[in-house]
C-alpha cells in the first residue's frame, strides 16, 4: 500500500501522529425470509419510508457520492470523509480511527490498548470503554469510528496484536460487542474490522489466506458474527484475499454470511485503497470505497450507464447507508447535539483499565509490591521509564491530554524523603555527535532551515576508531535528505512503513520526527552530504548518533544505579505498529544484555514490560518479578506505580500465549502458516489456535493463556455442574485465602464431545467471571456456557452441531493451571 499510505496520510493519519462472560455471544438466528427476499429485491431490511423518499429523490451522481471518499474541508485530521447531499438534508459523515482513542489532529483520551482492556476480563469495563471513545468521537466533531478490531491473535509476530483482544474467540466476541455497545450508546456509529481473516501485517494487501468453512467459523468469524449481533452500523472490508478471492469483493463473506447467516443491516466499507474492482465488488455486497472514488466514482457511473451494473445495486449500498444514518438520528432536522469532552471522565477510564489489565506475571518470593526499603530506595532504568509509552504506532496512536513520565510517578509515589534515581539504559534518540568529528557548516544538534529555503552541508564525518554507528536523525518538516559515502541513509520507506514506524521509537520528546539507521564505520573520514528543505514553516534538525561506546556507557551507568538502590525497576519496550510485523518475538536492540547486566547487579529488580504481544524472557529467572503493562495509554505511569506499591492487585490475565523463543509457537517452522509462501498463507493449524496447539502439541509455553498473578492467594472450592436452557451453569465457590484484597479471574474450560467425529480441542474456553475479594472473603460464582460453545461446525450442514455426550468441566486460574475438574452430560434436543 505504498501510494495508499500516503495518500490516507494525507486525510490525517500523520497529523494524529503530533455481565456473565459468555452472555454476548449466544447464538444467533439467521434472518426471517421477508429479509432475504428484501435484500435480493435491493430494500434493506432496515429501510424506513424516509430512507425511501431520499433514495427516490437522489440523482444518480448524488447516490454515488455517498459511496465513496473525499477530501474534508474542514480537514479535523480524521481518516475519511463522505460529503453528504445539503440539497436533501444528508449531513457529511466524517469518519475516525480509534482502537484507543480517537485519532484526529485534536487532543483526546489515550486509553490503554485494547489488548491490556481484554486482559481485564470483563466485559463491564468494555462498555466503559467504549463510551468514552463514544463521546470523545462525537465531540471532536467525529460520526463514524473505524474500530473496534476483532481479528484474532494468531501469530505473536502481527504487528497489530496490542489493537485487538486476544486468541481466543470467546474473550474477543464478549469484549467487541460490549464495546460497541459503548461506542453507539454515544452515538458515533462503530466500524467492527477487519473482515476477515486480516491476523497478519506482512504482505497484507496481497496474501491469499486459505482456511476452511469450519475454521473460519469456529474461530475468527465468531467476534465478528457478535458484533452484527450487538447491532455494529458498520463494518469494514480486509486487504487480504480469502480462498481466492480479495475479501471486499468475497460474496461468500459479504452476502453469504454477513447479510445471509449473521442478518447485518449496516454498511460495509473498504479498508483504505483495498478495493480491487467495481462490478465485482458492489454485487458481492461492499458499500462504500474509502477513502477516494478510483472504482465507486466514474467507473461505477459508466458501469451502471452501461448496464454492467444495475441501478439497484447502487440503491441497495446507499440504502444501508441512509438506515444507519437514519438510526442514529443524522437524516432528523436537528441532528443530535454534539456533547462537550470529558477528559476527567475519560482520565478516569484510562487508569482503571491500566490497572485491571496490568498483569503481573512473575514474583519471586514476594519481590512485589514494594514495601519497606524497597519502596523507598529505587533505580529505575530504562528509556520508557522516563518517556511514558502512551500507545503503539499507526492508526491506533492517540494524542494525549496529558501523559506523565514513570520515573515522575514512582518518585512521587515514594514519597518525601525516598531515593529514587534514574539510568538511561538503552538509548534510543542518540547522543550529540563530538563537534571535532564533523567538518565545519553544520550544527549537528539543531540545524534551522528558513521557510522557502534550502540547505546543503558537504563535509566530513571523522571516526576516530572503527565501530558500529546508528546514525539518529530529529527532524520537524521534510526529511532531509542525508549520504554517508554515497548511501542515502534514510530513503523512503516502502508501504505504511514510511508513515506508520511506531509509537515511541519515531517521535523524540520534544516532538522532532526520528529515523534511524546503523552501519559499519571505518576509521578515517567519511564524505557526508545533507540538503534540507525549510517548507512552508521551515524546519530544524539534528544528527546524533549511538555508537558500541555510548551503549556500553548506559549500561554501565545502568548497572552502577542498581548496585547502588536496593531495588530497580527496568522498563523494557517493543515498539509495534500497523504495516509491519515484528521479526522476533525477542526485545528489541541490545535490552536483553541490558537485562542481564542490571540483575546481574541487584537480583531485586523488576522488568515493567511495555510490549505488544508476546515476548521470549531468556533472562526470566534472574530477575525478582515480571509486570506486563503493554501500551497503558496516558495514565500508564499512575497505573504501573499504583501496581508496583502494592496500591491496587494487578488485574490482568493474558488474553494470549507467550511462547518460550522462536522456535516454540503455533506459526514457528512452518511459513506457509506464516508468513505464506508463494502469496498463499493456509491455516492449517484449523481450530486448533493459541493455547488449544500447545495443547495438542504438547508444547510447554512460557506463560499460559490466562495465566496472571496476583497479590494474595485464592482457593476454588465445591465444583458443580447442572443444565440450563440452552447450555450449562457451572458454579463454584472461590476464597481468598491470603491478607489482602485482589482480584482472579475465574476460567471454566469444556473438553471435547465423544460424539462428533472431527479434530476437537483438547479444551476451550468456556467462560470466565472475573472475582474481587476481601481477605478471607468468599462468594459462589456461577459461569454460563452457552450452546454454541458447545458446539462445532458441521460442514455438511454448514451449521453448528451440538457436542453431545459426556464432556470434562475444569476450572481454574489459566488454559494450565485447573485446579477443579468434573464431567458433565450433554443432551442433545428432545433428548
Amino acid at each position: 500500500m505504498s501510494d495508499s499510505v500516503s495518500r490516507r496520510s494525507v486525510l490525517g493519519l500523520v497529523g494524529g501522529a503530533i455481565t456473565v462472560a459468555a452472555a454476548a455471544t449466544a447464538g444467533v438466528a439467521a434472518p426471517p425470509r421477508a429479509a432475504h427476499a428484501a435484500a435480493r429485491a435491493g430494500r434493506g431490511p432496515g429501510a424506513g419510508p424516509r430512507v425511501e423518499s431520499l433514495v427516490a429523490r437522489l440523482t444518480l451522481d448524488e447516490k454515488i457520492s455517498l459511496l465513496h471518499g473525499a477530501t474534508d474541508p474542514k480537514g479535523l485530521g480524521q481518516a475519511g470523509y463522505v460529503p453528504g447531499v445539503p440539497r436533501l438534508g444528508i449531513p457529511p459523515l466524517r469518519l475516525a480511527d480509534g482502537p484507543a482513542g480517537v485519532r484526529v489532529a485534536a487532543r483526546a483520551t489515550a486509553l490503554p490498548a485494547p489488548v491490556m482492556l481484554a486482559a481485564a476480563f470483563d466485559p463491564a469495563r468494555a462498555r466503559r470503554y467504549g463510551r468514552v471513545i463514544g463521546r470523545e468521537g462525537r465531540a471532536l466533531g467525529q460520526d463514524v469510528l473505524l474500530s473496534p478490531m476483532v481479528n484474532l491473535i494468531r501469530t505473536p509476530y502481527a504487528g497489530r496484536n496490542f489493537e485487538t483482544f486476544g486468541e481466543d474467540p470467546l474473550l474477543a466476541a464478549d469484549m467487541v460487542s460490549e464495546e460497541i455497545r459503548g461506542i453507539q450508546g454515544e452515538g458515533l456509529i462503530a466500524t467492527v474490522k477487519h473482515f476477515a481473516l486480516n491476523n497478519q501485517e506482512k504482505d497484507r494487501e496481497s496474501v491469499d489466506v486459505r482456511a476452511d468453512e469450519r475454521t473460519m467459523h469456529e474461530t475468527e468469524l465468531r467476534g465478528f458474527e457478535a458484533a452484527v449481533a450487538a447491532g455494529t452500523g458498520a463494518l469494514m472490508g480486509a486487504y487480504n484475499k480469502v480462498n481466492g478471492t480479495f475479501a471486499c469483493e468475497n460474496k461468500t463473506l459479504l452476502s453469504d454470511i454477513l447479510r445471509g447467516r449473521w442478518g447485518f443491516e449496516g454498511w460495509v466499507m473498504t479498508d483504505w485503497f483495498a478495493q480491487h474492482s467495481t462490478v465485482a465488488a458492489l454485487a458481492a455486497g461492499l458499500d462504500m470505497e474509502m477513502p477516494d472514488d478510483s472504482y465507486f466514482g466514474a467507473a461505477l457511473k459508466k458501469a451502471v450507464r452501461n448496464g454492467s451494473v444495475p441501478e439497484w445495486q447502487v440503491d441497495r449500498s446507499v440504502r444501508r447507508i441512509l438506515g444507519v444514518m437514519e438510526r442514529f438520528g443524522l437524516l432528523d432536522a436537528r441532528v443530535p447535539p454534539r456533547p462537550p469532552r470529558d477528559p476527567e471522565a475519560g482520565k478516569a477510564v484510562a487508569i482503571d483499565v491500566a490497572k485491571a489489565g496490568a498483569t503481573l506475571l512473575w514474583n519471586v518470593r514476594g519481590a512485589l509490591p514494594l514495601q519497606g526499603r524497597a519502596a523507598r530506595d529505587i533505580a529505575v532504568i530504562g528509556p520508557t521509564g522516563r518517556h511514558p509509552f502512551v500507545s503503539g504506532g499507526g492508526s491506533a496512536h492517540v494524542i494525549p491530554d496529558r501523559a506523565a513520565s514513570p520515573l515522575d510517578a514512582i518518585t512521587a509515589r515514594a514519597g518525601r524523603g525516598a531515593d529514587v534515581t534514574y539510568a538511561l539504559g538503552e538509548d534510543l534518540y542518540g547522543k550529540a555527535i563530538p563537534r571535532r568529528a564533523l567538518s565545519p557548516g553544520i550544527d549537528a544538534e539543531g540545524q534551522r532551515v528558513a521557510a522557502g529555503k534550502k540547505w546543503t552541508y558537504d563535509g566530513k564525518l571523522t571516526l576516530d576508531e572503527s565501530d558500529e554507528w546508528t546514525l539518529v536523525i530529529h527532524y520537524s518538516g521534510e526529511r532531509p535528505k542525508v549520504e554517508l559515502d554515497g548511501k542515502e541513509l534514510y530513503p523512503k520507506l516502502p508501504g505504511v512503513a514510511e508513515y506508520f514506524s511506531g509509537g515511541l521509537v519515531s517521535t523524540a520528546p520534544d516532538g522532532l520526527n526520528v529515523r534511524r539507521a546503523t552501519l559499519k564505520l571505518t576509521r578515517g573520514g567519511h564524505r557526508l552530504r545533507i540538503s534540507a528543505q525549510g517548507g512552508d514553516q521551515g524546519q530544524t534538525f539534528r544528527l546524533r548518533r549511538i555508537t558500541r561506546a555510548t551503549r556500553a556507557a548506559d549500561v554501565a551507568e545502568a548497572v552502577r544505579a542498581a548496585r547502588g538502590a536496593h531495588s530497580a525497576v527496568l522498563f523494557a519496550y517493543e515498539d509495534a505498529t500497523e504495516g509491519q510485523d515484528r521479526t522476533t518475538i525477542a526485545l528489541p536492540g541490545h535490552q536483553e544484555a541490558l537485562i542481564r547486566a542490571v540483575t546481574a547487579a541487584n537480583p531485586r529488580t523488576t522488568v515493567v514490560l511495555n510490549t505488544s504481544s508476546a515476548t521470549s524472557m531468556p533472562w526470566l529467572r534472574r530477575t525478582a518479578a515480571v509486570l506486563q503493562m503493554y501500551y497503558p495509554g496516558q495514565e500508564g505511569a499512575a497505573a504501573t506505580a499504583a501496581v508496583l506499591f502494592g496500591d491496587c492487585d494487578p488485574g490482568g490475565r493474558l488474553t494470549q500465549s507467550f511462547p518460550v523463543d522462536d522456535d516454540r509457537h503455533p506459526m514457528a517452522g512452518d511459513p506457509r502458516r506464516y508468513p505464506g509462501t508463494g502469496g498463499v498463507e493456509e491455516y492449517s493449524e484449523g481450530v486448533h489456535i493459541g493455547y488449544r496447539w500447545y495443547d495438542a502439541e504438547g508444547v510447554r509455553p512460557l506463560f499460559p493463556f490466562g495465566h496472571g498473578l496476583s497479590y494474595t492467594t485464592f482457593a476454588y472450592e465445591d465444583l458443580a455442574v447442572r443444565g440450563a436452557g440452552r447450555g450449562v451453569d457451572v458454579s463454584f465457590t472461590v476464597r481468598n485465602t491470603g491478607r489482602r484484597a485482589g482480584v482472579t479471574v475465574a476460567q471454566v474450560y469444556v473438553g471435547p464431545s465423544p460424539d462428533l467425529d472431527l479434530s476437537q480441542a483438547e479444551r476451550v474456553l468456556g467462560g470466565y467471571r472475573r472475582v474481587e475479594l476481601r481477605p478471607g472473603e468468599r462468594r459462589r460464582v456461577t459461569v454460563r456456557v452457552d450452546r454454541r460453545t458447545l458446539s462445532a461446525w458441521d460442514v455438511e450442514r454448514h451449521d453448528w452441531v451440538l457436542g453431545t455426550g459426556r464432556r470434562t468441566v475444569q476450572v481454574g486460574t489459566s488454559a494450565r493451571d485447573l485446579t477443579l475438574s468434573t464431567t458433565t452430560v450433554i443432551k442433545g434436543a428432545g433428548s
